[in-house]
């Protein structure tokens, strides 16, 4: 299965990955790492994790204070946010009512 970023949550991936690069040389990478075997994840078998609102289901990555948020849509998974656990919840809501195309 395939899976397509929500801009905002592109965003946040790359708004992480320099965040903690800026803190500590090299620690952005292991960001991106550990973020990408956490989709890899996700896409063995996305129904796996639970579901948290509506059918946004989220995974907790391990290494980092963050949750996926995505769905699972015809054909591929839409990430919806790269949430950092500290953040306002519900604060993607308004992605979901609004997705994009699958690219």
């Amino acid at each position: 299965m395939r899976f397509v970023y929500h801009p905002d949550a592109l965003a946040e991936y790359t708004d992480g990955a320099l965040y903690f690069d800026e803190r500590v040389p090299g620690l952005g990478a292991d960001f991106t790492i550990e973020m990408d075997n956490a989709i890899a994840v996700i896409l063995e078998a996305p129904d796996r994790w639970r579901v948290l609102e509506e059918d946004v289901r989220r995974y907790l990555v391990h290494r980092f204070p963050y949750g996926i948020l995505y769905t699972i849509e015809d054909g591929y998974v839409l990430i919806v946010a790269m949430m950092h656990l500290s953040r306002e919840p519900g604060y993607w809501r308004h992605r979901i009512s609004r997705q994009p195309g699958a690219e």
